[in-house]
């Protein structure tokens, strides 16, 4: 089926001949080279095909124009039945770039997450739409609301704390730009851009990958060994991480924990022994990446556990009928010692769709057994999918209303994988053809994501959001900036409060902002408003993919929130840090920077009986410390009675400082001096002279030359002759070439 925004003159490509899910996905997974393969190697498919189309794909018009927003509907989140004694802790989904839940199903550290995280990506399943005309948003909420206590209660179950599934947004698309050096990946709803995500072959993800690692030390104190994974920093692996996963939080039945004294990590782990580990969370900044013993296998619709025997559905399909039939078939095709989640996107699906499921996951792992047994530690023995696969793996379910790639070998690879594991979803596939005006232009992703690079943040009503990152947390500052308001200051403050609170989100999941966060929303004095406030943000972070936890207010009135850190934000992978301020920021002042280097020449001098010295500083510092006219400069050989040399240097730090020479006042005086009176030098005249404008400067070695009449030259490479020299400037003429 051919999807284009564009009717295409031609098939951009051939049908390819059906192949089964275990031949696409192992055609990506090959790792039988000593190098990863990059992104354009495991998602790029062949065009030359002799097999002639089984079926002819039936052509969908686009049009490049984009849809209008829709206008925003309040939906009712539904209420899911909570199991008798299950811990109510929010779902976290996983984007793209990250192991955890459905995807990536594994068993964590209590310390970091809870089971949930073994049921990758919860997705956001969008209901049918009823037939007749619905009911008005906020009485149809009432009316759910009365239903689910009524039955809840009917049945004993506690309903202080329901499941509730978030309503999908009306227009949700994935968009997919591929080319030769980067993969980037966006998802837009309700036409802002909500998440962003890049791969490069240089930069190849690691979470989700399982190693042959060996244990290079083996801390007790600490209770975690470090493991050689082959990458740059040794993987931490924490003694939960070595022992047993925790339980699932959408579990139907807990798994059986001995009862016994934990364990230390020297009994189970031991100096130099190889193992095979999975990780669990990238490597970010200086911290090594996480990793665990418990490795998980993530399909279309079931999460395969080979450490633990364990089945559970993933709790945000809530209908109970339908959860008691998923749980009988995994039970029936749950292999021996062996554990299954069922995937949200596994709804409705027949018992024999789950099964060949499996079937490619229990093959899959027999691959990786088998190649920990021929490896020599340490050795990547399995790479998680590449990014367009996580993505169709991950992301498009029933709430996507469309994904658009512009690579057409992709385009065509995406088809394939999804004739075997959902065939459903290919009308919702599209081909992108418009090489003059770029997929990601059309939807604005580059001007948003620039401005997810900025510390300042703009609001629609003229408010601004200021977010400053540190090692330990974000800060974000809500501002009125121009928001005046209409009717009293309250309500002002409290209108800029809830716009903030989407916005807020937005760049949470944009920037991937993990770690603690506290907002510091402008000061409410109505205590239903902060109430207010404080639903509308819960309401905001339902649509997060990543475990998001509001944890309050505090004795200050600030937000306390905490997000799963899996993967390094935007800032890291697109972003270094400043080489001149180091990251800081900001810069000593010149006027700081020349005291400091007044005090070092004075030390230097103390401790030497030399009888003058050369000094090289940023052009800036050395301006104060000559002074006007040289007074600073000979106040400092007076009381030093030395010969002082001060030349400043374009390319030196502000904060630098560089001793060239000590010597007789001879020597200093030839080496700090580059010219000679009546030597002609073709010089560029880079700014006027402060106090006499109509003098241009230019540098030879950061010796200033004073040119005269060269004031209105800027820029300009003149011909000069020198016809002066001094200590800490020479002047010079025009001349006539």
């Amino acid at each position: 089926m051919d999807n284009s925004l564009e009717k295409p003159r031609k098939q951009p490509r051939k049908q390819p001949k059906k192949r089964s899910l275990e031949q696409l996905i192992e055609e990506s997974l090959d790792l039988e080279g000593e190098q990863s393969e990059s992104p354009e190697q495991v998602e790029a498919t062949s065009n030359d095909r002799d097999e002639p189309p089984e079926k002819k794909r039936p052509v969908r018009r686009y049009t490049r124009k984009r849809a209008s927003r829709p206008k925003k509907e309040r939906a009712s989140g539904s209420k899911a039945k909570a199991s008798k004694g299950a811990a109510e802790q929010p779902v976290e989904p996983a984007g793209p770039g990250e192991p955890a839940d459905e995807a990536q199903g594994r068993p964590v550290d209590a310390k970091d997450s809870s089971l949930e995280e073994i049921a990758t990506k919860p997705d956001i399943e969008a209901e049918e739409p009823p037939k007749e005309q619905p009911l008005p948003a906020e009485k149809q909420d009432k009316r759910k609301s009365r239903r689910s206590r009524k039955t809840n209660q009917a049945k004993g179950e506690k309903t202080s704390t329901p499941v509730v599934d978030h309503p999908p947004h009306a227009n949700r698309e994935i968009l997919v730009s591929a080319a030769r050096d980067e993969t980037r990946v966006a998802v837009v709803e309700d036409g802002a851009v909500v998440e962003f995500y890049v791969e490069r072959p240089s930069s190849q993800k690691t979470a989700g990958s399982i190693f042959l690692g060996r244990a290079m030390n083996v801390l007790p104190g600490m209770q975690a060994a470090f493991i050689d994974i082959g990458e740059d920093k040794n993987a931490f692996l924490y003694v939960d991480d070595a022992l047993l996963p925790p339980n699932l939080d959408d579990a139907d039945e807990e798994i059986r924990v001995s009862r016994r004294k934990p364990k230390s990590i020297t009994d189970l782990v031991k100096q130099g022994q190889d193992l095979m580990v999975q990780v669990v969370k990238e490597a970010i900044g200086t911290k090594g990446a996480r990793v665990t013993r418990h490795v998980t296998f993530p399909g279309r619709y079931l999460v395969l556990m080979p450490t633990v025997s364990y089945t559970g559905v993933s709790r945000r399909i809530t209908d109970e009928e339908e959860r008691q039939r998923l749980r009988k078939i995994a039970k029936s095709i749950k292999p021996k010692d062996m554990g299954l989640i069922i995937r949200t996107v596994a709804l409705g699906k027949s018992e024999e769709e789950l099964k060949r499921d499996l079937e490619f996951l229990l093959k899959l792992w027999d691959k990786v057994q088998r190649r920990a047994k021929s490896s020599k530690a340490p050795a990547l023995i399995h790479q998680d999918l590449g990014l367009v696969f996580r993505v169709v793996r991950d992301e498009l379910n029933q709430n996507t209303t469309r994904l658009l790639v512009d690579d057409v070998h992709i385009y065509g690879k995406v088809l394939d994988l999804l004739d075997s594991v959902s065939p459903e979803m290919k009308d919702r596939v599209i081909f992108y053809r418009d090489r003059e005006y770029p997929l990601f232009q059309l939807y604005g992703v580059d001007a948003a994501v620039d401005k997810a690079l900025q510390r300042q943040v703009w609001l629609k009503s003229g408010g601004y959001l200021v977010i400053d990152k540190t090692e330990a947390l974000t800060v974000i500052d809500v501002n009125t900036g121009r928001f005046v308001g209409s009717k009293n200051l309250s309500d002002t403050v409290f209108k800029i409060n809830i716009e903030a609170c989407e916005e807020i989100v937005r760049q949470l999941r944009l920037r991937d902002i993990g770690g603690i966060i506290v907002v510091d929303f402008i000061d409410m004095d109505v205590p239903a408003h902060r109430q207010k406030l404080i639903e509308e943000l819960e309401r905001q972070l339902k649509y997060d993919h990543t475990k998001t936890v509001v944890v309050g207010l505090t004795g200050l009135g600030l937000v306390e929130m905490t997000r799963k850190k899996v993967r390094q934000s935007i800032d890291a992978t697109m972003m270094r840090m400043c080489p001149y301020c180091g990251g800081k920021g900001t810069v000593m002042s010149e006027e700081t920077v020349a005291a400091r280097v007044r005090r070092e020449i004075r030390r230097v001098l103390r401790n030497s009986h030399c009888e003058a010295i050369l000094v090289e500083v940023n052009p800036g510092v050395a301006s104060y410390l000559i002074g006007p006219g040289g007074q600073n400069l000979k106040d400092l050989e007076k009381e030093t009675g030395r010969s002082i040399f001060v030349r400043g240097a374009e390319g030196l730090h502000l904060e630098e400082m560089n001793v060239k020479a000590i010597g007789t006042k001879e020597e200093i005086a030839q080496k700090a001096i580059p010219v000679q009176v009546g030597d002609i030098l073709e010089l560029v005249i880079e700014e006027p002279h402060d106090k006499n404008p109509s003098d241009g400067i230019a540098r030879r070695e950061g010796y200033v030359i004073d040119v005269e009449g060269a004031g209105g030259r800027v820029g300009e490479k003149v011909l000069v002759q020198i016809t002066a020299c001094h200590r800490t400037y020479a002047k010079a003429r025009l001349t006539v070439s």
